[in-house]
């Protein structure tokens, strides 16, 4: 009787979220970082990317689109990380600075998260990507005028970073971080993390870089981003890699 009413109260004890992440991506760190700083309770499912597990039976059986991150809270599954981020700030007692219930600094908010998708996003990646995979996908050194045209969008992305959005204000939408702050940081450390110093000559920028790891806590973004500041090694640890020939057609596609 105790047993069977033991396991009666285990099927209703709420299950931990499982957060499947690789901290080599940006979402994914923006959703650690988020749920970290939030104190929101995670078990960390890691998908290592460069030895293709996304593309595994078990993994396809969480997620069609073999992206991460993916949220799994009980039955439920979510993915696209700025999805995720809306849904924990919804359903967690989080502070409002983070998704302002105001609708001005929401929609602030919401303008950021829906202009980074192909632009800060999408120029940091490439270069990123350039750096880290293209020689020992392509077999060669990166030509420079694909390199240098990379760096200039992401400096154009910077740039609008800091005159449109940033302007003279602490913060995206003022003097407390929110979750574009935290989409905006993961971005940028991407290409730092392949030894692009996207600071070098922006003294505004990096002054709100330094606020925001502050907010966030250094120690935890420290952590958020172990594993992005050693990505020269990643190159090695493709080549060692006997899934990198999975990996090099769609790659290939990319740089084409």
């Amino acid at each position: 009787m105790r047993a069977a009413a033991a396991g009666r109260a285990e099927e209703r004890r709420p299950r931990t979220m499982e957060l499947y992440l690789d901290l080599h991506s940006q979402p994914c760190r923006s959703v650690f970082l988020f749920a970290r700083a939030a104190a929101i309770p995670f078990e960390f499912k890691l998908v290592d990317l460069s030895k293709g597990q996304q593309y595994s039976e078990e993994f396809g059986k969480i997620s069609t689109s073999r992206k991460v991150p993916v949220m799994k809270d009980g039955s439920f599954v979510l993915t696209e990380s700025t999805a995720i981020l809306e849904y924990l700030v919804q359903k967690h007692a989080v502070e409002d600075h983070w998704l302002p219930a105001d609708l001005q600094q929401r929609a602030r908010v919401n303008e950021y998260l829906s202009w980074q998708h192909m632009n800060l996003r999408a120029h940091g990646s490439k270069v990123f990507l350039l750096k880290a995979l293209f020689p020992v996908i392509m077999g060669s050194e990166v030509p420079k005028e694909k390199m240098a045209a990379a760096l200039e969008d992401l400096n154009q992305s910077l740039r609008t970073l800091e005159e449109k959005f940033l302007q003279s204000k602490a913060f995206i939408v003022g003097e407390k971080i929110s979750l574009a702050d935290l989409v905006a940081i993961v971005e940028i450390m991407q290409p730092v993390g392949v030894g692009v110093d996207a600071f070098e000559g922006r003294p505004a920028l990096l002054a709100w870089s330094d606020r925001v790891k502050t907010a966030i806590g250094e120690k935890l973004f420290a952590e958020g981003h172990e594993v992005i500041m050693k990505a020269s090694g990643l190159t090695q640890e493709l080549q060692n890699n006997s899934e990198l020939e999975m990996l090099k057609p769609k790659f290939r596609k990319l740089f084409s």
